[in-house]
Parts: structure tokens; C-alpha cells; sequence
């Protein structure tokens, strides 16, 4: 297989996904897409919001051409074996049981269709969960020291187990990988999110991110999900046929549906779509599409 770089970021806060027209790409959470001409946009910015990405300088394997649709024929529901790491600096975050067992259960909401959408046949079971009291790693933002050492520690299982860390994930909601991690690189693979993104664990998000929906969010990058705005309005775009064009990530939930940011594309942009940037009383949906590509990366990286 051949291997490319790219800027791979996560994070709501959270990511975009690069590629280029010949080969279907794979990034991380916040990664700027790289169409066939090289071009990278500018990372999305939400108004009045920190950064929504933090960059990556990470290299992924593509998806080989043989590959491609194998996900279309899928039947049935994959497990997907969760480890929940909550980390702490000994006096904040650290979250219950019981938030770590509700915010497993939104995901498999979200995964499951039961909000709107496409049921994308993945559903989460948390096998285990550690706890940690390191405040350089509570507070480490994305590639630092501070990352590696927590990850390098805490990460369980292999490609196809999901690790989970709560930490305040530095200035960002959160950040992802995508599949396709080199072997050096594999012990990054997994979540991290804010503590105060999860549901109602704090008024810090209030109105705007406190659903546990940015985990829901950067789990779609780690099964490969590009944001849906990823390419703008270019014949990629994110690389589903049924997410329509958007050229500008959704800031809020706007309070009609026609925001429409490619207007010679059909369709209005996917507010409602997890992979957006809308606040997560808007979100709802996963399409068929985006279970398809899953799925392929699923069966190639993870399974």
C-alpha cells in the first residue's frame, strides 16, 4: 500500500478528512483535506469559537482500490470493544461511572439511527475503564509530550478496540485518528475528549456542546469520516455521495433548514449531520453513505 502524509487533526475542535481524487484518503479528526491539486483550506473556525481542529503532522495508509464498496455488502452489527481512560489532575474531571456508561449509550444512539438517519451498524460495549491521577496528561493537548506518555501507559487492545480518554483535551473538544496509523504511530489510535463535552458534566458547554455528541463526532473520524464540509463544494467533497456539498462548517443550529453553501449542488447543507460543526442540539444523523465508507475502512484497518 502506498502511504501519505497529511495535516491530521481531531477535534470539535475535531477534524477533516485529506485525500486526493485517485485514492480514497484517510485523516484524523481536525485534518484538512488535500484535493488532486494540492490545495489545503483553511482550517474551519466556528464564530466566536476556539479553532474546532488542532493540526497532526501524522502518515496513514490509503485505502487500496480493492477495498472500495466492500462495505456496501455488510450485514449484521460489528461490537466494538470500548476502554474508557478518565483522567484527572486530582481535583477536576473526574467524571462517574455512571457518565462514562451515558456517554457509551449516546454513541450507540447515534451509531444506531435511533436520533434520525442511517443505522450504521456499529455499536459500543465498554469493556473497561481506567483511572488516573496526572495533571500534565489532564491538561496535554494534541502531539505533545504529555499525549504520547498517556497513551503510550493507558491504550488497550489493538485497531479495532476504541480508547477513550477524558481529559480537558488542552484548548479543543476533543481530537481523533483516522484508520491506517503506521505500526510506530499505532499506540495514538483512539478518542480524546473534553470531560465537559460529555452529558451535562458541566456548564462550561452549556447550549452549545454538552450532549456527549462530540464523542459521537470523533468516532466517526476514527471509522474514517470526513467533516461534510471537508473538499467544500469541489466533486469530492467528503467523499459520500448522499451528504450534499457544504462549503462552510454549520456554526449553532440554524433555525430553518436551507442554509445551502454550494448553491449549484442539490441539496441544502447537512446541519443535522454528526460530522458537521453544529451544536449538538442539532445533530441527529448518519447516512447511508457514511456507514458504506465505515465499513470499508472498517474491514481494511480494523477488523
Amino acid at each position: 500500500m502506498r502511504a501519505f502524509s497529511l495535516i491530521a487533526a481531531a477535534a470539535l475542535v475535531t477534524g477533516m478528512m485529506p485525500a486526493s481524487a485517485a485514492v480514497q484518503g484517510a485523516g484524523g479528526c481536525g485534518d484538512s483535506i488535500r484535493d488532486a491539486s494540492g490545495e489545503v483550506p483553511v482550517m474551519a473556525r466556528g464564530e466566536g469559537d476556539t479553532p474546532r481542529e488542532p493540526e497532526l503532522n501524522v502518515t496513514y495508509e490509503d485505502l487500496p482500490a480493492s477495498a472500495v464498496g466492500k462495505g456496501r455488502s455488510w450485514t449484521g452489527v460489528i461490537v466494538v470493544p470500548v476502554w474508557f481512560h478518565v483522567v484527572t489532575d486530582g481535583t477536576i474531571g473526574d467524571i462517574s461511572d455512571a457518565d462514562v456508561t451515558r456517554q457509551i449509550r449516546i454513541m450507540n444512539l447515534g451509531y444506531s439511527g435511533s436520533y434520525g438517519g442511517y443505522d450504521q451498524g456499529f455499536r459500543f460495549e465498554l469493556v473497561g475503564t481506567t483511572r488516573t491521577d496526572n495533571a500534565e496528561w489532564f491538561y496535554a493537548g494534541p502531539t505533545s509530550p504529555g499525549e504520547r506518555a498517556m497513551k503510550h501507559a493507558l491504550r488497550r487492545g489493538d485497531m479495532g478496540t476504541l480508547n477513550i480518554y477524558s481529559t480537558t483535551a488542552g484548548p479543543y473538544l476533543g481530537w481523533a485518528y483516522y484508520p491506517g496509523l503506521n505500526d510506530s504511530l499505532a499506540y495514538l489510535d483512539g478518542l480524546v475528549i473534553d470531560w465537559e463535552s460529555m452529558y451535562k458534566t458541566s456548564d462550561k458547554y452549556k447550549d452549545r456542546y454538552d450532549l456527549g455528541f462530540t464523542a459521537v463526532h470523533e468516532v466517526g473520524h476514527w471509522f474514517a469520516l470526513a467533516h461534510t464540509f471537508d473538499g467544500g463544494c469541489n466533486a469530492h467533497g467528503d467523499y459520500v455521495d448522499d451528504t450534499p456539498a457544504e462549503k462552510i462548517p454549520t456554526t449553532g443550529c440554524p433555525p430553518d433548514d436551507t442554509k445551502d453553501t454550494c448553491t449549484r449542488d442539490p441539496g441544502f447543507d447537512p446541519i443535522h449531520n454528526f460530522m458537521d460543526y453544529s451544536y449538538d442540539q442539532c445533530y441527529t444523523e448518519l447516512t447511508n453513505g457514511q456507514a458504506e465508507r465505515s465499513h470499508d475502512y472498517w474491514l481494511e484497518f480494523r477488523a
